[in-house]
Formats: structure tokens, C-alpha cells, sequence
């Protein structure tokens, strides 16, 4: 009873996490890149505090894999967000019916349940501009806990950045 209650725990943290997918250019050496930086013009979409969260983020798990940000770097990297209802469709329906001989009838009535959250879809690409343009792009949605302190919003994103980087460079 209690392996199914932690399967039932775990089951319910990992469905509630961030979703990440990525594409990439097939032919890429990632090996080659190994100096980065950000587009100076990018328009994140993310509030200027959270703009240096998420940077701040990327450039320390950036540099634990050995990459360095340099003013000529090898690749750049552009970000991109945007914010969603996440809507609730869920209904609990109700029905009240009966049934003759020869009559029969029905009432079905919908009740939503839940609501609606904000959610964020967040882009990353990185691009090299000599050669190839966009080489590597992870997308990723996440839920926004409206009400997060300033500490948590910066755990937030550390916990996405890890997770958007943990299949960087990708495996052939």
C-alpha cells in the first residue's frame, strides 16, 4: 500500500513539470561551438527581473558544461516567451433520466471543474550567424505560480534551464 502511494506521489510531481522539446540541425558539429552569447536586441517577453533570472540561469549552467560568454562568440543565443490560459475543459456531467414502456427522456447538465492558469511557453535558439543561422532550439511550456517570491521564481528557473539543457548537446 505504500509503494502505490509513493508511485501515485511521483506520478503526480512529474506529470505537473515543465514539458521540453527540441530540434536541431542534424548535421551540426556541436563541438565546435564553445563561446556564446545573447542577441543584444532580444525582446524575451519576461519581465526585467525575470529576463536576468532566466540569463543568469542559462549562463551558470551554460559555463558548468564548459561553454564561455565572450563579446565574440561562437553562436548566439535569442529567447523568446509568451503567456497562455492554460483553460480547464473538465466536466463532470450529471444525468437524470427515466424510462416507460414506451417513453424515455434525459437531462445531462456539464459542471466545470478546476480553473484556468497562466501558463508560459519559453524558446530557446541558439544561432550561428557565419554559417548555418539556427542550429539548436528547445521549446518549453511551464505554469506560472502568479504569487512566487522572488527566491522561488529564481529556483524556478534554475529548474528549467537544468532541465532544457540536460539533452544539450544532443546524442546522435
Amino acid at each position: 500500500m505504500k509503494f502505490l502511494k509513493l508511485i501515485m506521489v511521483l506520478v503526480l510531481l512529474t506529470s505537473c513539470g515543465s514539458v521540453v522539446n527540441y530540434d536541431y540541425e542534424k548535421t551540426t558539429d556541436f563541438s565546435q561551438y564553445t563561446t556564446y552569447n545573447f542577441f543584444t536586441d532580444m525582446e524575451t517577453g519576461l519581465s526585467d527581473l525575470d529576463n536576468k533570472r532566466l540569463i543568469r540561469a542559462i549562463d551558470d549552467k551554460l559555463q558548468a558544461i564548459g561553454l564561455q560568454k565572450t563579446d565574440n562568440p561562437s553562436f548566439r543565443i535569442d529567447i523568446q516567451s509568451e503567456e497562455y490560459a492554460n483553460t480547464q475543459n473538465s466536466n463532470f456531467g450529471i444525468g437524470v433520466g427515466g424510462t416507460g414502456r414506451n417513453t424515455g427522456g434525459g437531462v445531462s447538465v456539464g459542471i466545470p471543474i478546476g480553473q484556468s492558469r497562466l501558463g508560459r511557453e519559453i524558446i530557446i535558439e541558439f544561432v550561428d550567424d557565419s554559417k548555418k543561422g539556427m542550429f539548436w532550439q528547445a521549446v518549453t511550456n511551464t505554469d506560472i505560480k502568479q504569487n512566487a517570491k522572488p527566491q522561488q521564481r529564481e529556483a524556478d528557473f534554475v529548474a528549467l534551464v537544468e532541465k532544457v539543457f540536460s539533452k544539450y548537446p544532443p546524442m546522435r
